[in-house]
């Protein structure tokens, strides 16, 4: 599997933030269908059922009601039309979750080609901080991360060294 370095280095922060707030062997539901992220969460011991690829705008009671120690949902919120029907929906008391964050010199990700690849939402922090706590989450921890690329060259490469790019946050429900 031919996994981009920079994807490696997100994949190893995003599994040292998960290691810091679960114990191994905890089972995840990971929204998303099974992708290049999750053979490492499985190497790491843990138990990992993915979604199948439902709309999770439209098709989410389903999945919310699915047994588990914790959501996990790695740059899927930006995808939906509405995180706020799944993020109130969930049973599980705890949720890891990452986003990107929106750049001032970066226009949202949008694949012309594929209806369902494209970035509805990239955030502000306090945009997804408020989404959270109105769907009644309390952030515990987070973390954010920049997302330079070696092998590009110019200005917004450059700006990718400086400004975060992705925004983690531990939470666990407060209603």
């Amino acid at each position: 599997m031919n996994i981009k370095i920079t994807h490696k280095r997100r994949y190893k922060k995003t599994l040292a933030f998960l290691d810091k707030h679960l114990p191994k062997g905890s089972s995840l539901l990971d929204l998303g269908t099974e992708n290049p992220f999750t053979p490492f969460l499985k190497e790491a011991g843990y138990e990992v059922q993915n979604t199948q690829g439902e709309n999770l705008d439209d098709d989410y009671k389903e999945i919310a009601i699915t047994e588990c120690d914790c959501v996990t949902a790695f740059e899927i919120f930006e995808h939906l039309f509405a995180p706020y029907n799944i993020l109130k929906e969930f049973k599980s008391n705890k949720l890891v979750a990452s986003v990107p964050l929106k750049l001032w010199f970066a226009q949202a990700y949008w694949n012309e080609n594929d209806d369902w690849d494209k970035h509805y939402h990239e955030f502000e922090p306090k945009q997804f901080q408020f989404l959270l706590e109105k769907t009644g989450w309390k952030i515990m921890d987070y973390e954010m991360w920049t997302s330079p690329d070696p092998n590009k060259i110019g200005i917004r490469p450059l700006l990718r060294y400086f400004y975060p790019r992705y925004f983690i946050v531990y939470c666990e429900r407060t209603q």
